[in-house]
Parts: C-alpha cells; structure tokens; sequence
C-alpha cells in the first residue's frame, strides 16, 4: 500500500469583518458590484444635488415675512410665507383671536394619541380618559359654554381637523373592522354575504365619492327639518370608508391562524367568542401590524380630500392661506414642503410605533 503524500491545505482568507461601521458599510453599501455601483451613483448624485438643495433651502433663504424680499432675492426659498401664514395654515379660518382653543384642544388629542400608545396607561380607566379629552376637545373647539364664543364647525380647519378626523377615524373603524372580518368568516350565510357586499361596495369607489355621497346626498334622504352636521357626515364616510379596507388586513390575520387552534379551543370547551379573544384574534393582530399601520397612515394623509366638501383641513387651510394674497401665491412649494414637513413627523411616528408594537409581538410569540 503506497504511503499517502501530505498535501498542505489552502491558506483560507482573513474573516470578513461584519461589526461596526467597516461592518455595516460592507453589508448594505458594498456587498457586491451590482451594489457599490448603485451606491456610488447615488452617492454622486447626492454631491451634486445636495449642495444645491443646501444653497436654495437654506443659505440663500428668505426667512423674514418680508414678500419684497423674496422677489429681490429671486433665488433661495422664501420660507417668510410660513412665518407669515403659519397661524392660518394651522387653524384655518377659525376667528384669530381665538386659536388658542385649537391649540390647547390639539395639544391635548396628541397626548391622549401619545398616552394611548404607552403600556402604562392600557387599563380600563383609558377608555374613560378619551371620553374627557374628547369632551374637552368639543368643548374648547365648539365654545358656547363657560364663556367661550361659539364657533361653527365650518369655520375649523388646519392641523386641529386633520388630527380630529384622523384619529375619531381610526378609534372607530377599528372595532367596526374586526365585526366585518369576523363576519366575513362567519358560517352564518346572512352575515357573511352581508359583510362582503359591504367591502366589495365601499372598495369599489374612491375616497372622494364616498365624502361626496355623505355631504350631499345624504340629507337628500332625511326627514324635512332634520339635519346632521357636516364635519359628522364626513366624519362618518372616512369612518365606513377605512374599516372596509382595515377589515380585508384583519381578514388576511385570521387565516393565516392554523385551524387546529380553533378545535382545540373547541375541545377545551371555550366559546365562540372566548376563542376570538384569548386565542385567535391575538395571534391575528400581532401578524397584520404593519398591514394595521400601514391602514392608519392612510387614514391619516386622506383627511387631505375633505377639502372637496369645504373643510379646510391642513391641505385646504394651505390653499386658503395662499390663494387669497397674491403677494405670497408664487410661493406655494415653500408651503407645501412645509405641511409635508407635519405629515411626515406624523406618518414616521407612527411607522415607528408599529415597529416597537411589532417587536412586543415577535417577543410574545417567542416565549
């Protein structure tokens, strides 16, 4: 038997490094030449543009309300049209002297939204909570009590409305969704077939037809003399029109629930209802997070079309605060780029809260 020669082993190379900043340049900016040449393009494109984005928006500004000013200069931004209409860009046109209810009525919304999403105050006393902040809101908004002017609701507007609808929206089309996902899966063929014809409806139109049909049509078939508010009608059709869709991303949740969890809980003896609730809807739920928070930015960025029925939210105030000065009308974009600036803080918050509530999730299934 020939002896076996040594055949040393190829040198291997030094490990990658996969920690710190070398780290995570090398997995996400250069893990391959299809990836550095898109990183290195975009990045050239960034050197060009980025100076002179720099140069419009703010070294060569305007930033005094001063539109004589903006002409001369003729170059950079003329953000002086927000230091100018920013209080009517924001309260839209409720009386001047009296935005300060707007303002405490929205500051108080924001912290019962941001005290909502903190563990601390999940306990049956919350519900109690909104029903005084929402009290306070009207309250404050609405005046003819406790010496407060009355101000009609066609007359609010701005970032106080936007955040009202948006948020009375999402309170309550979120448990009128879980109702039309649960019926859609119902054995009952009265309560399936009457859910999914309200789905396949209200998905079959946009948006504006459904506030157009609750603004105008609507009284159309009320009783003579009777008449419901506007700012409800709408609140109403928003309500309606995004439950339909919140419904279809709950509906995707509950399938995706083995079968074998629901006999069980049958054989244990629980409920229909006592299954939806400790077993099924949890596990439901905790999947369709972002599909959940994907429907509420929704929600919250098409409050913009209430405009089309005359409730100048922030969208509308912008246009209201512009259109009617001729002075400051060129500068639209600089108005623009300002409410976008409001939306995104919004919208990115609560993308950002759906990843704290999507990793709370993945740890409970985990255990």
């Amino acid at each position: 038997m020939a002896a076996k020669t040594f055949e040393p082993i190829a040198a291997r190379p030094a490990p990658v490094q996969s920690r710190g900043l070398a780290g995570w340049l090398r997995a996400n900016l250069f893990a391959d030449w299809k990836t550095s040449l898109s990183t290195v393009l975009i990045a050239g494109l960034l050197l060009w543009y980025l100076p002179q984005l720099l140069n419009w928006g703010l070294f060569q500004a305007v930033w005094r309300p001063d539109s004589d000013a903006c002409r001369a200069d003729g170059v950079g931004a003329c953000w002086g049209v927000v230091a100018e209409k920013y209080r009517l860009i924001i309260f839209g046109r409720y009386p001047f002297d009296e935005q300060w209810r707007p303002l405490v009525a929205t500051l108080l919304m924001v912290a019962m939204l941001v005290a909502s999403c903190t563990r601390y105050f999940w306990r049956p006393w919350l519900v109690l909570l909104w029903a005084v902040v929402l009290a306070s809101f009207f309250t404050l908004m609405y005046g003819n009590v406790l010496g407060l002017a009355k101000v009609e609701t066609d007359r609010w507007g701005g970032l106080p409305l936007t955040i009202l609808l948006a948020s009375l929206s999402i309170v309550m089309a979120f448990p009128l969704a879980l109702v039309v996902a649960l019926g859609r899966r119902s054995s009952l063929p009265a309560i399936r077939t009457a859910c999914t014809i309200y789905v396949e409806l209200v998905r079959g139109v946009p948006l504006i037809s459904v506030l157009f049909m609750a603004s105008f049509m609507f009284p159309l078939f009320m009783p003579q003399g009777v008449t419901i508010d506007v700012l409800i009608r709408v609140l109403a059709g928003i309500t309606l029109f995004a439950a339909a869709y919140l419904a279809e991303v709950i509906r995707g949740g509950l399938q995706a629930i083995p079968k074998g969890q629901v006999e069980a809980a049958a054989t244990l003896g629980l409920s229909y209802w006592q299954t939806q609730r400790k077993i099924v809807l949890p596990q439901a739920l905790a999947i369709v997070v972002p599909g959940i928070m994907n429907s509420f930015i929704a929600i919250f960025k098409d409050t913009s079309l209430v405009t089309i029925v005359s409730l100048y939210e922030l969208t509308g105030s912008l246009g209201l605060a512009l259109n009617s000065d001729a002075d400051w009308r060129p500068y639209k974009i600089e108005g623009y780029l300002f409410i976008a600036l409001i939306y995104f803080a919004f919208c990115f918050s609560m993308s950002r809260y759906s990843l704290w509530v999507e990793k709370q999730a993945n740890k409970g299934r985990q255990r």
